[in-house]
């Protein structure tokens, strides 16, 4: 790894993406300590409520929640925005004709509706903010012209950190989106880490769950790092064919189907959605004016499903990864596509027919592969959650943010190993007078 960051130093556009990915960090940082106006800073350390939520909400907006800076809703709204338009692609025939009809232009045209989307549901989000501020009374000047003003700095802060994450997604390295949450995650890490270590007594009980603590960490992140890499190799074999006077195909191939097609992709989209119903339902159970419609059983229960302390927030938590992983699978790997490739070049799997025997035999594997994957990201998401509440340790970087962290980690470095092979190949072809 350390080597070929090394490397990378050395190619001129490569160093230009690297530094121009760094820069935009600094901007994001730099954003989430820029206060919201309105807001007293004293009046919200003293009065606003903490909890597992938000903490978890601060750690991944980086410590803008908590500062309520003008990134305080972070990237969720885009995210949101893109999971919403990804669904509607194959619920509208215009949005699906769009996307597999229109080519560059279709995917222009639906990324527009999405940060159309993004704005629309940032603003609804700050405004239901504004008035949960309000009523903890850390706003200077309460009324009608503070959610104004909430609404319009908060939409432009969320707005802001998707241009942020376009940009570093063309110009840069990696995903944008995912390494802007994961600088969010890394930089809460610190304090968590410091504020664990404050808790600690000293205590034998204290010291078997700190070792117990580092282990479980440790033990993740060794799995995550062996899952991610891990591949079925289908074998391929090409025909030969007789082109002129050449000779063309005859060779062995595979294709490598990933354990985890879809990366972090599905731990980001479930995270995102269970947010926004989490944040309801504690802002309801917190409510005076709600107590006695909170007493009903049936309120009760509905709310305690999304309440971010409960099992069945982990239950639908791990639901939702394994959708999401089947999901985004489907919309990024194309069987029929590679099929119809591999019969256009001669290629066939051995024992397989071409055509629809050689679609459903792939359909068949991937599928079991994506429901391995999708198993291993829901449990890596929501055991180490468990086991933390179990042992009844606040500590907030649990599988969630380690499968964000590492995984995001590793496809960058992919990503930039990939970019060295480029660069090395048409420094070869260059050398040799071949181009």
């Amino acid at each position: 790894m350390f080597q070929s960051l090394a490397n990378s130093m050395k190619i001129p556009e490569l160093r230009n993406r690297i530094l121009f990915t760094l820069g935009m960090i600094v901007v994001f940082r730099i954003g989430t300590h820029i206060p919201t106006p309105g807001i007293d800073a004293k009046l919200l350390t003293q009065n606003l409520p903490t909890s597992e939520l938000m903490s978890f909400l601060n750690m991944f907006s980086g410590g803008a929640l908590r500062r309520f800076s003008v990134f305080a809703l972070g990237i969720a709204p885009y995210i949101n925005a893109s999971i919403i338009m990804q669904l509607l692609i194959y619920v509208i025939p215009y949005l699906e004709h769009l996307a597999k009809e229109e080519g560059e232009e279709g995917r222009k045209l639906i990324s527009q509706y999405t940060r159309y989307g993004t704005v629309l549901i940032g603003a609804l989000q700050a405004f239901g903010i504004s008035f949960m501020l309000e009523r903890y009374q850390v706003v200077s000047n309460p009324g009608f012209g503070f959610k104004i003003m909430a609404v319009t700095t908060l939409t432009a802060g969320t707005a802001f950190i998707m241009w942020l994450g376009e940009q570093m997604t063309s110009r840069g390295i990696g995903n944008g989106i995912s390494i802007l949450i994961t600088a969010g995650i890394l930089a809460s890490l610190p304090e968590a880490i410091v504020h664990q270590f404050a808790l600690f007594t000293g205590n034998a009980h204290d010291v078997v769950k700190m070792i117990f603590l580092l282990i479980i960490i440790v033990s993740v992140i060794m799995a995550i790092v062996t899952v991610q890499d891990g591949v079925r190799k289908i074998p391929v074999q090409y025909a030969k064919r007789v082109v002129g006077r050449r000779v063309y195909g005859g060779q062995n191939t595979f294709i490598p189907l990933r354990v985890i097609q879809a990366g972090v992709i599905p731990v980001i989209f479930a995270s995102s959605i269970l947010l926004f119903p989490s944040m309801i339902a504690n802002w309801v159970q917190s409510l005076d004016s709600m107590q006695e419609i909170v007493k009903n059983p049936i309120v009760f229960w509905l709310l305690n499903i999304f309440n971010y302390n409960s099992y069945s927030y982990l239950v639908i938590y791990a639901a939702l990864i394994l959708f999401f992983t089947y999901f985004y699978t489907a919309i990024t790997f194309n069987v029929q596509d590679l099929s119809d490739n591999m019969k256009k070049y001669g290629g066939f799997i051995p024992g397989i027919r071409a055509g629809r025997p050689t679609v459903d035999y792939l359909e068949k594997t991937l599928s079991r592969i994506t429901l391995a994957g999708g198993i291993f990201l829901a449990i890596i998401a929501v055991i180490p959650n468990i086991l933390i509440k179990v042992m009844n340790v606040q500590f907030y970087f649990g599988g969630t943010a380690l499968l964000i962290v590492v995984g995001v980690a590793m496809d960058t470095m992919r990503q930039l190993e990939s970019h060295l092979v480029t660069r090395h190949y048409e420094g070869f072809m260059k050398k040799r007078g071949l181009r």
